[in-house]
């Protein structure tokens, strides 16, 4: 089967030969629709052979997508196309490699035809404080010819066909970079207006408000996210348990009583979805915490569930969950235990996690070390 790499992009020339140079034993040919870049992007991108097209920008990113899904068909043969942004990197290693992407195709050809969508895993970089954390999430990104997009932001397949997981695993350093949030803003604005409701655009717009420092006016779009996402294929998305799990950080973040007291009613309503979910109970331990800090005579009480919560955390591990903070259930986990038991006078079993936490590399763990 003939397989295109089909990309947008405009102004890309600090990522695109790097996605490129990783992408390309992937794929049989490459087919770029350019919204307009003024820098080198379409120089580099014809470095590999790519077929660039012209679009022009008409404030739709499906309309883009599928016009490049469009050309790949018609003009370069595509029956399978893989999905990158510029600022992707798919890795090539023992698991993530060109024929085992070719075996995937295949089995899933035999299987179901022309009828399904493959995810890859792709790991986050972003800011934390002084940190860069990773999370780990499952996105749609190789396509049967024929599949098509809707939406006119943070756009989804307008299909309903098994999706199943690929072995590809790319990297994402998009959100290191700044300005995406302010124009991301300015097209949900409009989605929002034909679709108020639609809980996946008050995801978006929730986390576009979160991720520009402006957690208030987040709220709103977090709760009509929420009450509207009742349905079960709506929970099964991944997007569910990444908003979630943001709704509660930023209510953490706002840090009143109030919000805290918010924070506890959501955690009621949706611990049965996360009983399998170390980043559920990593954001548990530190809740408890931010709760007992804020009223102790009223919170003591659950003290006891600061602990409970991070090993739960490490007795889940690592596991497989459509969205992920990369740590919370292992060496985060593990270094925030040890930092109770340090503030609770049990330096013993303080370095026993810190130990822990430094030998999977955890620098802050080896810093707490030296100071014990």
């Amino acid at each position: 089967m003939i397989v295109n790499l089909v990309m947008i992009v405009k102004n890309e020339e600090r990522c695109l030969e790097k996605c490129l140079s990783a992408a390309a034993p992937f794929v049989d040919n490459i087919v770029i629709a350019d919204s307009g870049s003024t820098d080198g992007t379409i120089e580099i991108a014809k470095k590999f052979g790519a077929h660039v097209y012209d679009f022009p920008w008409v404030n739709d990113f499906s309309e883009a997508r599928n016009f490049a899904l469009g050309h790949s068909e018609r003009d370069h043969g595509g029956e399978i196309h893989l999905i990158l942004d510029a600022d992707e990197y798919l890795k090539n290693d023992e698991e993530s490699n060109p024929k085992a992407l070719r075996d995937f195709i295949d089995m899933m050809y035999d299987r179901q035809g022309m009828r399904w969508l493959g995810l890859i895993k792709r790991e986050d970089s972003y800011p934390n404080g002084d940190e860069i954390d990773r999370s780990i999430t499952q996105i749609q990104r190789i396509l049967p010819a024929g599949m098509r997009y809707k939406g006119s932001i943070h756009e989804q397949i307008n299909a309903k066909v098994v999706n199943k997981m690929s072995p590809l695993y790319a990297e994402h350093d998009g959100y290191l970079q700044e300005g995406k949030g302010q124009r991301n803003l300015e097209y949900l604005i409009e989605a929002l207006k034909k679709e108020p409701n639609y809980p996946y655009y008050n995801y978006q717009m929730a986390i576009t408000l979160r991720n520009l420092k402006r957690e208030e006016e987040s709220l709103p779009y977090f709760r009509t996210f929420f009450r509207f996402s009742g349905k079960k294929e709506i929970r099964q998305a991944p997007y569910w348990t990444d908003g979630i799990m943001r709704y509660l950080y930023t209510l953490y973040d706002m840090g009143t009583e109030e919000s805290l007291e918010e924070a506890g009613d959501i955690m009621g309503k949706v611990q049965y979805d996360f009983t399998r979910n170390p980043d559920f109970f990593f954001y548990s331990g530190l809740f408890y915490m931010k709760l007992v800090l804020k009223n102790t005579e009223k919170y003591q009480h659950l003290l006891p569930y600061i602990e409970k919560s991070y090993l739960k955390c490490l007795s889940l591990g690592e596991v497989e969950r459509p969205e992920g903070v990369i740590g919370t259930g292992s060496f985060k986990a593990a270094y925030n235990l040890g930092t109770w038991y340090e503030v609770s006078g049990q330096k013993e079993k303080a370095l026993h996690y810190y130990k822990q936490a430094a030998e999977q590399g955890y620098k802050k763990a080896e810093e707490r070390i030296k100071v014990l």
